[in-house]
């Protein structure tokens, strides 16, 4: 749990001590055709706009949050901590606290998702996206 929440850290102030703000709030979904991307190969992709396909296996709420975004939300694709082979961080559906997030969480848990947008080299070496749009994941129909 540590390492998730030292990898929410690093990027909540890299993100407020940098001033990069605004450009990491403005990643939306990418209009350009991502390659698609397995959970264990994301580390061979980092600053690659991709889209990584994954079953949500675990999922840690960071603490602080972020002035009108809420907690942020580690998930891990295939893999729980602290194995995982890719995360994505997203956002409550509203600013707010642990029910805001609780329920995004319950929105993919143990679902398969595909996440998309650039993929970026964690600080512990997990590769992740930074997904602040919702429309950056989609939650991918059951196969019967």
């Amino acid at each position: 749990m540590s390492s998730i929440r030292t990898l929410v850290a690093a990027i909540c102030a890299m993100i407020c001590m940098t001033g990069l703000a605004p450009l990491a709030f403005a990643q939306s979904a990418p209009s350009t055709t991502p390659v698609r991307v397995a959970p264990a190969d994301a580390k061979n992709h980092i600053g690659s706009l991709a889209t990584v396909c994954g079953k949500v296996v675990d999922a840690r709420i960071g603490d602080p949050g972020i002035a009108g975004r809420g907690k942020p939300i580690t998930f891990n694709l295939d893999a729980p901590q602290p194995n995982q082979v890719f995360s994505f961080v997203t956002f409550g559906a509203q600013p707010g606290g642990f029910p805001e997030a609780k329920a995004a969480i319950a929105a993919y848990q143990d679902k398969q998702v595909c996440v998309t947008g650039k993929i970026n080299a964690g600080a512990s070496a997990t590769p992740f996206i930074f997904a602040v749009d919702h429309a950056q994941i989609k939650v991918q129909a059951e196969s019967k």
